[in-house]
């Protein structure tokens, strides 16, 4: 699904990456509202989001981490770094920002915001990561700053933060109930590469069987909403 609106252009080009369209179309008001900003484009995957990229050139894209298909906003973030595009991107999302939003900034993200934030703040994230600056909230600057002061040394991540992007990926594909050959599908990876993924968290969340990585991932979705 993608959706470009040709009016005249005017101000700031934002393109909205988000697969609730009830969110997409609130999110879409409020910028068209603004003075300054319209709303270029719209899409709720990465092929549609690249797509319009590289055809409406906007000069912020606000991606979710979760986008249709159970396919990462992440791996956008990734993709866009990867091929030099000249877009500034936003996160934004329902997520654990203690989780996420490190990772998406550690991808090539300008931002991370939650979809709990007031509309002002929201506006104000927007123009901030359109002018090339970092946003994040004071919380997780906090976070930031205190892990950049400690020494190297200093307790290794525990359970969920030691999962790399992918592995958190099929992790959350795993809690919805999809199966290896599903995953492997949605993720165009091989089975057995698949496999590896789900062996690798067995390991850093200390689980002995399938069975309790299945129950682990589906309470883990749960409580998340992932």
């Amino acid at each position: 699904m993608a959706t470009s609106e040709n009016t005249t252009p005017r101000g700031l080009k934002v393109l909205l990456v988000e697969d609730h369209p009830m969110f997409r179309e609130h999110l879409g008001g409020l910028i068209n509202r603004e003075l300054g900003m319209r709303v270029c484009g719209e899409a709720d995957n990465i092929k549609d989001a690249m797509q319009l990229i590289h055809s409406e050139n906007p000069d912020i894209a606000i991606v979710d981490v979760t986008l249709r298909g159970g396919s990462s906003g992440l791996e956008l973030v990734k993709d866009i770094k990867a091929q030099g595009l000249e877009v500034n991107v936003l996160v934004l999302s329902m997520h654990d920002e203690e989780l996420y939003a490190e990772r998406a900034l550690r991808a090539g993200a300008k931002g991370y915001i939650s979809k709990n934030e007031a509309s002002t703040e929201v506006i104000k994230a927007i123009r901030s990561v359109a002018a090339g600056e970092v946003y994040a909230s004071r919380q997780m600057t906090a976070r930031l700053l205190e892990r950049m002061t400690q020494k190297r040394t200093s307790q290794p991540l525990a359970g969920m933060e030691t999962l790399a992007d992918r592995e958190l990926e099929v992790f959350q594909m795993l809690g919805r109930g999809k199966s290896t050959k599903e995953i492997a599908q949605m993720l165009n990876l091989g089975e057995s590469t698949v496999e590896t993924y789900r062996a690798r968290i067995k390991d850093k969340l200390q689980l002995r069987s399938a069975a309790e990585l299945y129950l682990r991932a589906g309470q883990w979705v749960r409580d998340h909403g992932a």
